[in-house]
């Protein structure tokens, strides 16, 4: 009996996708050290240059395939010679829900995406954008909600978890400014709360970006009309016993068409070690990114109407932001015919400082509103994973076993400045504060998760997934300001589970339903640091807040070459987490419902074309009765967009390659009554690429093709304009970048 591990398991780590080792708080101490990567590419010899891609065994639902009896000798992978232009794998037969799936690497290579975060965008429904800066950690739209910078969207690269608890700007802010784009193997995606392995943030979806254990040697140069370069170089060392030595190193800059340019500028280092293969051996990768930036913050739209600002202006030039990160991280792979266990660790530490001035002269006339947000952070965790498939007579099921962790510590403040200067007083904190600081908080948060999931083939056409998953998070809270600790822990149980009936004439129905979470920021829970008076002292906010959720789907194949899936949901959430545009923060709020459908579909007429289409449609909406308590007047939950579509063509045939993206992100509301919206954004970027030989090839890019006078960002609050003005509150938004070109050539050695 014989057992094939596909997916992500496959991929980097197993069924796992969470934690990592970080270590101590405000100060680097373990300062990684890239002064080898070069001599790594300089040692490759001619022959080192990566073969031609294979696409790894797709995906399973849940993690484990039937394996037909196949002896173990029979397992070596043949070499694919026929190169099929594919987003997605096709998962019919082994998805353990309707809307959970696999974007391939050639997807990740032929789409245009003006940034790196909008390589999520090839997830179905999502919607990557931006309301500040380049350095600055992008917004995600899913399901019905405005993820703000990753609230509700778990992502996790190489298994590491990204999202950063209680984060100084906001609860899971999920920055991929590190990301090295020509390192991503693929991308595995899940939605919902019905994958026992997913914990925290995980209730409207997740990713798992997976890292390339061989990459062609390149260097590539691109340059763009609004002022953005970038250089990079890579490559893999085959060493003599099959180990891969990965490097890649890149440089970039971008201006943008702000009035004050960005000047956004960035230095970002990988390598990584990959020995034996994806059952038995283990990997060791070091990340290195630094990047700084000004900031064009979104502006009143009152600005534009009364002639303060142009469209691209800024009534505060000196917003902007600093970041740096580096991290390691590995997996350790065993498997035998019938179970494999991967066990991974990492450790990464962070430092972020944010300048925002988002009311401009509300609370302080004479000086402004500007705020700088700190924070260093040290995070440690990891996760091992045993899965094993068996036979009870007839019937066949596959079982896995986990525990994840992490354990952050992490300083965080707030300070108010003036052109970046830290000012003494603090007006619009709502606690006590000390001079030259309105918050500062010492924190210690350890998070743990335990799950079992099993997979029982009943029938050729029915299937049953049970999970059942705990989680615990505990930790404290030292004020800096107030000198006061708080301690607080609590556990969470959350079933899962998917009936899957079929196939039937290349058909499967999927029935799902689950528990899932979001943590809270800890100064939330401790009461340290509250955005609103109407949240300080009269909602209790819990470390964990439950979400229900439910979603019937269909796969199916039914015509040649055309793949379609569509799925219903439902999701009930406790506490509602939503941006706060006076603090810059997200708050905890009201209980929620959304409820929505969508569609995908994916055509191959030919090996070398696709097209493929998303649709969703969401309704997104408040469910306390209480809704006074939180300040509320409305049931609209804000910024949720109620409709999403894209089209996308990818090609790759002879020399010419290519992808076409158009997007069109629905209206949504900006207050609760509903009584101001947004229009939202339609957008087209496209690329087209030709190879003057094998080693040589150029790619162009345009962006906003038809020139859109959007805005990629829009909120409501309250703000006044000038030190003399009076208090206003309407829209705000951030442009969205006008038509713009990028040029690249890539010359492979």
């Amino acid at each position: 009996m014989t057992l094939q591990f596909p997916d992500r398991q496959t991929e980097r780590c197993g069924n796992v996708r969470y934690p990592r080792l970080p270590l101590h708080q405000r100060h680097p101490v373990f300062p990684l050290c890239f002064s080898f990567l070069f001599g790594g590419l300089l040692c490759m010899s001619d022959d080192a240059i990566a073969a031609p891609e294979i696409l790894p065994p797709p995906r399973s639902g849940q993690k484990t395939t039937a394996a037909k009896n196949v002896r173990p000798k029979t397992l070596k992978p043949a070499v694919e010679l026929i190169n099929v232009t594919a987003s997605r794998r096709n998962l019919l037969g082994r998805a353990a829900t309707a809307s959970e799936g696999s974007i391939t690497a050639r997807e990740i290579q032929l789409r245009p995406a003006y940034r790196v975060g909008q390589i999520l965008e090839a997830v179905p429904g999502l919607v990557v954008t931006s309301h500040s800066g380049e350095g600055k950690a992008n917004q995600f739209l899913l399901r019905g909600f405005n993820l703000d910078h990753g609230t509700d969207l778990a992502t996790f690269v190489d298994d590491m978890p990204i999202n950063g608890v209680s984060n100084a700007h906001g609860q899971g802010y999920t920055d991929l400014n590190f990301l090295i784009p020509e390192l991503l193997s693929g991308v595995d995606y899940t939605k919902g709360p019905f994958h026992a392995d997913i914990g925290d943030f995980g209730v409207a979806g997740s990713d798992h970006m997976k890292l390339a254990d061989d990459v062609p040697r390149q260097i590539s140069l691109s340059a763009g009309t609004l002022g953005d370069y970038r250089a990079y170089l890579g490559g893999t060392a085959h060493l003599a016993n099959g180990d891969r030595w990965v490097n890649a190193f890149s440089l970039s800059h971008t201006d943008g068409p702000w009035k004050y340019p960005d000047n956004a500028r960035s230095i970002k280092a990988i390598t990584r070690y990959a020995h034996g293969e994806a059952t038995n051996g283990f990997d060791l990768t070091g990340m290195f990114y630094r990047g700084q930036w000004r900031a064009t913050n979104e502006q009143p739209l009152a600005t534009y109407s009364e002639g303060l600002i142009g469209r691209y202006g800024s009534l505060d030039p000196t917003d902007g932001g600093f970041s740096e990160r580096y991290s390691l991280s590995g997996h350790y792979h065993l498997a035998d015919d019938n179970w494999k266990w991967v066990t991974s660790a990492f450790a990464a530490h962070d430092r972020l400082t944010l300048w925002n001035n988002f009311t401009h002269y509300l609370d302080d006339p004479v000086n402004g509103d500007q705020q700088q947000q700190d924070e260093t952070r040290t995070t440690v965790g990891g996760s091992s994973v045993y899965s094993r498939e068996d036979h009870v007579g007839r019937v066949r099921t596959d079982t896995q076993v986990g525990v994840q962790g992490r354990y952050d510590f992490l300083y965080v403040d707030r300070r108010h400045t003036r052109q970046r200067v830290t000012l003494v007083a603090c007006p619009s904190s709502l606690e006590a504060t000390v001079p030259y600081l309105c918050n500062a908080d010492d924190i210690n948060l350890g998070a743990a998760g335990m799950f079992v999931q099993n997979t029982t083939h009943w029938l050729p056409w029915f299937r049953m997934i049970v999970g059942l998953r705990e989680d615990y998070q505990g930790g404290t809270d030292s004020n800096l300001v107030d000198d006061s600790l708080t301690r607080k822990h609590q556990w969470l149980f959350q079933p899962k589970g998917s009936l899957v009936f079929g196939p039937w004439k290349k058909t499967e129905l999927y029935l799902s339903g689950g528990r899932g979470f979001h943590s809270n920021d800890f100064r939330s829970v401790s009461g340290s640091y509250t955005a609103d008076e109407f949240a300080k002292g009269s909602v209790k906010v819990p470390l964990m807040t439950s979400a229900v959720s439910g979603e019937v789907g269909v796969r199916a194949t039914p015509l040649r070459h055309l793949n379609v899936q569509a799925a219903a949901f439902v999701i009930d959430f406790d506490s509602e987490l939503s941006y706060d545009g006076d603090a810059g923060v997200t708050s905890p709020g009201p209980a929620s419902r959304r409820q929505g459908v969508e569609l995908s579909a994916q055509y191959n007429p030919f090996t070398w074309l696709e097209f493929n289409t998303d649709l969703s449609f969401a309704k997104a909406r408040y469910q306390a009765k209480n809704l006074a308590s939180y300040g509320i007047d409305g049931r609209y939950v804000t910024n949720a967009p109620s409709f999403v579509w894209s089209f996308g063509i990818i090609a790759d045939r002879g020399p010419w390659y290519g992808g076409l993206q158009v997007r069109w992100l629905g209206g949504y509301p900006l207050v609760e009554d509903n009584s101001l919206r947004s229009k939202g954004y339609q957008e087209v970027n496209l690329n087209i690429g030709y190879r003057f030989t094998k080693n040589l090839k150029l790619e162009a890019s345009i962006f906003n093709a038809f020139n859109a006078h959007a805005y990629a960002a829009q909120y409501a609050y309250d703000y006044r304009l000038t030190p003399t003005s009076a208090v206003q509150s309407g829209a705000t938004g951030h442009p969205i970048e006008p038509i713009s070109a990028r040029f690249a050539v890539q010359y492979g050695f």
